[in-house]
């Protein structure tokens, strides 16, 4: 049983595939006896926060590496996670991205609207990434002229995908840009190898993605903004790096 009294609709169809069998207390009427129930902390209580100030010395692996080679200082629990998340759209769960040399390697762009904050913020409008079409339509120009590999840029528009689509895109990157936000937790779901090229404004150094991704194992790589706005030349020299050390 889940007790929680948030439930954000978009992902209703995520809630289905994963915890169909589940119940979630605010759906309940009356009094109610639980034989069992898990109580899930949410915001500034999770680990993910408390792990911006508290060192978290864990690192991710496969189940099958650690069953190879036990370590008490990594995990598997993230991997089989985002597994669990690919079987419940069935997707195979022993994927290992290996782009073909014909179809290249996509880079996942994930998008970022803008949106009415909380009221604690008085509810005004945010931006993570003031530029971000200027953002991408650079990656887009650079990649078309990218000459030692084949790069496929995707236009991940994640509030307007169904979930489904977006777990597909997120397990097809090789290569995962964006603003910090919540769509970049999706990466739980990525396949191993898949790096992660996050972009932070001054207001949101915050080290949610980058713990998700210490704790899956991938590479994770930062732009530190000064503010809201990238330095087009900046993100492709970073990209261009992480290409190289893909064999491009």
């Amino acid at each position: 049983m889940i007790i929680d009294d948030l439930i954000n609709a978009p992902l209703q169809e995520t809630w289905a595939a994963l915890f169909s069998s589940l119940t979630y207390a605010k759906n309940f009427t009356g009094p109610v006896c639980f034989r069992h129930a898990i109580l899930a902390p949410l915001g500034y209580e999770t680990a993910l926060f408390k792990g911006i100030t508290q060192t978290v010395d864990c690192y991710g692996a496969s189940a099958h590496d650690l069953r190879q080679n036990p370590n008490d200082h990594k995990t598997a629990r993230l991997s089989e996670f985002g597994e669990m998340i690919r079987a419940a759209f069935g997707f195979p769960v022993d994927r290992h991205h290996i782009p073909k040399p014909d179809s290249g390697h996509n880079i996942l762009f994930v998008r970022r609207e803008d949106y009415l904050a909380h009221p604690r913020h008085d509810g005004t409008v945010e931006s993570r990434l003031s530029n971000e079409q200027e953002v991408f339509n650079s990656i887009n120009s650079w990649a078309s002229n990218h000459s030692e590999c084949r790069l496929n840029v995707v236009n991940g528009l994640f509030a307007h995908m169904p979930m489904k689509e977006q777990v597909r895109a997120i397990e097809d990157a090789s290569v995962i840009v964006g603003a910090h936000g919540a769509g970049l937790t999706h990466i739980v779901s990525a396949t191993p190898k898949t790096v992660i090229l996050e972009i932070l404004s001054s207001d949101y150094r915050r080290a949610h993605f980058q713990l998700i991704a210490q704790w899956k194992g991938l590479e994770h790589h930062a732009i530190f903004l000064s503010g809201t706005y990238a330095r087009t030349p900046r993100v492709i020299d970073k990209l261009s790096n992480i290409l190289k050390g893909l064999g491009c």
